[in-house]
């Protein structure tokens, strides 16, 4: 299989956009087993191949990329220490850091979805470049970034609701739509992370 190239017009239909693409070149390369992997370069290129002849590609992990809510909210303790600590850098409630992290990775700092967003918390390479994340696979380093941009988003709507809705589809979507964009994605990202948050509210206490 040849590399393919692709730049992103579209942020808020990135995702999908991506995900079809290599889903059909799967498809085109049945017969072939092996990875797909991907990077995405400086000028916004996402660069697509089975053959990583270059040190930024990295496996693509097919998954999707919001699954399903569990019957339960999951339960996992191992990162409260380092989510109340940037939580309270940024002045963010560490259960809404906690529900972000569920929402995006499931607590899998290994994760890299479709559209290439990386770590815990789901930081595409150019929003972890801004934020100053080396390294989005280091736990502390992509929860800093992550929160970082949650206070953002914070400051800029100052409701959750449209906060995590921008930290889904983008702000370019919150506001073109003036709120949450009716997109199925992103409203079931929302609900699911508010619902998160409040089951999380007593892991730390008051």
């Amino acid at each position: 299989m040849r590399e393919v190239r692709l730049r992103r017009v579209e942020v808020d239909f990135g995702a999908c956009a991506l995900a079809v693409l290599v889903c059909l070149l799967l498809l085109a390369d049945a017969a072939v087993a092996g990875n797909i992997f991907t990077y995405i370069d400086e000028e916004g290129v996402t660069h697509f191949s089975n053959i990583p002849n270059d040190a930024r590609y990295m496996p693509v992990i097919l998954r999707t990329p919001y699954p399903k809510a569990p019957s339960r909210v999951p339960s996992y303790r191992g990162y409260d220490g380092l989510i109340l600590l940037n939580a309270r850098a940024n002045d963010v409630p560490p259960a809404l850091v906690k529900a972000v992290i569920a929402a995006e990775s499931m607590f899998d700092s290994e994760a890299v979805s479709h559209a290439g967003a990386q770590g815990l918390m789901q930081l595409m390479p150019e929003t972890a470049r801004a934020l100053g994340v080396n390294d989005p696979f280091r736990p502390d380093e992509n929860v800093r970034g992550g929160t970082e941009y949650l206070r953002a988003m914070l400051d800029r709507y100052g409701d959750f609701s449209r906060a995590l809705a921008a930290y889904n589809a983008g702000p370019t979507a919150v506001d073109r739509h003036h709120g949450v964009p009716p997109y199925r994605e992103t409203r079931d990202y929302v609900r699911r992370v508010l619902t998160y948050y409040r089951h999380y509210d007593s892991d730390f206490g008051r």
